[in-house]
């Protein structure tokens, strides 16, 4: 996959200069932090797993597709300054990502629940104003950030 932001240095010596890279930063950090948390909740859930079969590597084929265009909204969104469709799109891409993870896991819980209807919500409302939707990607964020002990305390019973 070829990474598609690039983040150009700025001409100036001062911090000044950063200005105009700042929505290109963000949103490279907030999709940065996504994918760190796909990559450890996934890791979790394939430790979990008894047992891969064919609908455990579909789904994490599905799950690639949609990371795999995270760099790409990721983009759009920073150099259309978080312009509506671009931030629908990034929600959308996100909307799917969780969905193929949850449909690896076994059922859904609640911060996959809340994480779906957060998505669903912050689509029709980045239309209304981006920096709604914006915020809603962020929370939903922070909410994966808190470690879920539930996975830790699988993985320790399946050792004991």
């Amino acid at each position: 996959m070829t990474m598609v932001l690039e983040m150009k240095v700025p001409h100036g010596a001062d911090l000044a200069a950063l200005r105009p890279l700042g929505p290109v930063l963000l949103s490279y950090v907030l999709s940065f932090v996504y994918l760190g948390i796909y990559w450890n909740n996934h890791h979790h859930l394939l430790h979990a797993v008894r047992h891969v079969d064919g609908r455990i590597l579909w789904a994490n084929l599905h799950l690639l597709f949609w990371l795999s265009l995270l760099p790409f909204v990721t983009h759009w969104t920073a150099e259309t300054g978080f312009a509506a469709v671009p931030v629908a799109v990034y929600g959308g891409v996100l909307l799917l990502a969780g969905v193929a993870v949850l449909a690896a896991a076994i059922g859904g819980d609640f911060k996959g629940n809340v994480s779906i209807v957060a998505f669903l919500a912050g689509i029709p409302l980045a239309f209304v104003d981006p920096r709604l939707a914006d915020a809603i990607y962020v929370g939903v964020a922070i909410l994966w950030l808190v470690p879920d002990r539930r996975i830790e305390r699988a993985l320790a019973e399946r050792r004991d």
